[in-house]
């Protein structure tokens, strides 16, 4: 059975993805840059990437999806999103926020991810319930409860 992309390999099509939505093409360079890697390292995934069909190398044109990669990058950018929501809600601070979700969101399963949405519904649609839980942690974290 065939698995799917490594963790690096998702972070490199979620990259990738980004970069050609914010500038409209993925160059290695850019690429290297945003990830902080060697423009050598950039090559070498890229080739790994497009012998297994998430993506093409166009000249003069750089890096481009294919459907296939396409659907991992928007799957990733939504488990990012899922966890964003879902920790902003718990009132953490952005940069922990960041640092959590680069740690877990490659690992959570599809029934996980699916409950973290529910439960992040659930807290918007009542306030108050949110309310009571983040008072109720108020006294753990050294904050004071709010009025």
């Amino acid at each position: 059975m065939a698995t799917g992309p490594t963790q690096s390999a998702e972070d490199y099509l979620e990259r990738i993805h980004e970069l050609i939505q914010h500038k409209g093409r993925a160059r290695v360079m850019d690429i290297a840059t945003s990830l902080n890697v060697t423009r050598a390292s950039v090559t070498n995934m890229i080739q790994r990437l497009g012998e297994q069909g998430y993506l093409e190398y166009v000249r003069y044109r750089g890096v481009v999806l294919t459907p296939r990669g396409r659907e991992v990058a928007l799957r990733v950018r939504r488990r990012h999103a899922t966890l964003s929501r879902f920790f902003s809600l718990l009132g953490l601070d952005e940069a922990v926020q960041q640092r959590d979700i680069e740690g877990i969101e490659h690992h959570l399963s599809a029934d996980t991810l699916a409950a973290l949405v529910d439960l992040t519904r659930f807290f918007e649609e009542n306030p108050a319930v949110l309310d009571r839980f983040r008072h109720s942690r108020a006294g753990r974290d050294g904050k004071s409860p709010s009025a």
